[in-house]
């Protein structure tokens, strides 16, 4: 069997922790050599709790293991705060790889000896990790910078963990109940996608150069530049930046850096990327800024982002919408529309739960409430329901969490709700917009004429079944439930065309009369007759999107 002694070892780890009921989960019963008592506990255990044990197993499975546990600390509405604590202690660090073996893979990849591509190539490393080794360089310009090299042998190491873990996971789906409700298959599809964009450094390189596209002419942020002629898929350079952790408060206090002003702007950046420019950063711990005399702000490692797209941009707004609405019951649809779970979803719990939700912060003004604490309560109630976040946005709201606690650590009176808000009301605002709602409208067409294509073909199928004697026929909904969903769409865009013609029609005609002669009455008809148009269309284009369920 391929990779057996694997499977003997990560058998061998979790039986050593105490973590019998994963071996049971993955299957991996027929490895165990156990050393237990009559009481199924590992002899000689050492005592820590299970969140730490499961820390240590990943510590001890390897570099695979420990890149897996960090993007899994990245997904708040999976874990409970201890496991995300724990797992967030994970230190991506290795012993150094040999001078010599650097200096074969950047001639393998570059065409020449390092110690030739630039003037200066120092052989200590500057870190060293699991997946790569960075090294400081001067170029022949004379621009300092900074060489990643990827260690040898790594992508094979990866991609066999990775199939393990894929087998392992459909072997957890059948066995155990909490895996199914949270399509761990999905999960490790997910994972190993992120570590193989970590694996290329073509891919962090573009993401840089995204970032500086984003921020171009930004005054309070710097991106490093990317510099081709020596970057591979093996090999990136950066240009090296040089400033204070922003952490160190000593040193922000001899730059005279105004730690309050400089928690807005970390803040205003990082809200920039997720609301206007739909692309961010989704690691922003303290060590990935480099605060610069000046106060501008270095942005460094782009292996982990996330994606604000057009889908995720519509599931923000509708949450924010329902939260500011403080309507329990839309809530709860927007978490069982948003979430992802295998089961039914209880709306009579799930509206109760919102409602206590609601109890908890009404009456508080903005400034004292942290968001970190109502993310805290939302996914307490996600994982009670068994609903899972898309992964995009288990990412925002991973990124989220950190910055108020970035912003909080530079400033005791930090509040991330008073930056935070204008973008929220700008991001409902623009989903609401006509042209959005047009383009709605449109995508209906679409819709409406793939079905057109499909239909034909399945009736035609569902005919020839009930032409055969003898054949009893069981018609199952949910094999149902994506014809009609499709249809409610359709019906739901349609009718939000036909309002909103009408409502345009109606209004154009009593605005293009001449102001002067329009008697008061009329005038505030266009006045409610836009407000009206505005809240019906907003909460149509609402319910056209309330019908998919993940079954």
């Amino acid at each position: 069997m391929r990779h057996q002694d694997r499977y003997l070892q990560i058998s061998r780890i979790l039986s050593r922790h105490g973590l019998g009921y994963f071996i049971d989960a993955l299957g991996l019963e027929r490895w165990v050599r156990t050393d237990w008592d009559l009481f199924g506990r590992p002899r000689e255990r050492e005592r820590h709790t299970r969140a730490e044990h499961v820390r240590l197993v990943m510590e001890e499975l390897g570099p695979t293991a420990v890149k897996i546990g960090q993007i899994l600390s990245t997904r708040p509405d999976l874990l409970s705060p201890a496991f995300q604590r724990e797992l967030e202690k994970l230190q991506d660090s290795a012993s150094a790889v040999p001078w010599e073996v650097v200096r074969h893979a950047v001639e393998e990849e570059l065409g020449d000896d390092p110690e030739e591509l630039f003037v200066h190539f120092s052989r200590e490393p500057l870190a060293s990790a699991s997946i790569g080794q960075a090294h400081t360089a001067v170029r022949e310009d004379g621009t300092q910078v900074v060489v990643k090299v990827r260690r040898p042998g790594v992508v094979e190491e990866v991609e066999g963990d990775l199939e393990i873990l894929r087998t392992l996971a459909v072997q957890a789906s059948r066995r155990w109940s909490v895996a199914a409700d949270y399509d761990v298959v999905g999960l490790a599809t997910d994972f190993a996608d992120t570590l193989r964009a970590e694996l290329d450094y073509l891919s962090e390189g573009h993401n840089a150069e995204r970032f500086a596209r984003n921020f171009h002419g930004d005054p309070d942020i710097r991106i490093p530049e990317v510099f081709w002629d020596t970057t591979t898929s093996r090999v990136i350079t950066l240009e090296r930046l040089h400033g204070v952790k922003i952490s160190d408060e000593e040193a922000l206090a001899e730059h005279d850096i105004d730690r309050s002003a400089l928690a807005a702007r970390a803040t205003r950046l990082l809200a920039d990327m997720v609301f206007e420019h739909g692309f961010f950063h989704a690691d922003p711990h303290p060590g990935n800024f480099l605060i610069e005399p000046s106060g501008r702000i270095g942005l460094l490692d782009y292996g982990m982002v996330g994606e604000v797209d057009e889908r995720s941009r519509e599931q923000l707004a509708m949450l924010l919408a329902a939260f500011d609405r403080r309507d329990p019951a839309r809530i709860a649809a927007a978490f069982a529309t948003i979430g992802v779970t295998e089961h039914r979803v209880d709306r009579v719990r799930l509206t109760t739960d919102c409602a206590h939700l609601l109890r908890t912060y009404e009456g508080l003004p903005l400034g004292r409430i942290k968001v970190g604490d109502i993310v805290r309560d939302v996914l307490e109630i996600l994982r009670r329901h068994h609903l899972a976040l898309p992964r995009n946005l288990a990412l925002v709201v991973k990124m989220v969490v950190m910055t108020e606690g970035l912003g909080t650590s530079l400033d005791p009176d930090f509040q991330l709700g008073r930056i935070l808000g204008p973008y929220a009301r700008r991001l409902v605002v623009r989903h609401f917009d006509p042209l959005v709602l047009a383009k709605r409208v449109r995508q209906a067409g679409v819709d409406f004429a793939q079905l057109g294509v499909e239909l034909p073909g399945q009736l035609g199928r569902l005919l020839d079944v009930l032409d055969r004697d003898g054949v009893s026929v069981s018609l199952r909904t949910d094999e149902l439930d994506p014809l009609v969903a499709r249809l409610e769409r359709i019906g739901n865009r349609l009718v939000v065309g036909l309002v909103v013609s009408a409502g345009i029609e109606a209004l154009a005609t009593l605005g293009s009369t001449d102001p002067e002669r329009l008697k008061p009455h009329e005038t505030k008809v266009v006045a409610v007759g836009g407000a009206a148009l505005a809240a019906l269309t907003g909460y149509l284009g609402w319910t056209a999107r309330g019908h998919r369920r993940r079954r």
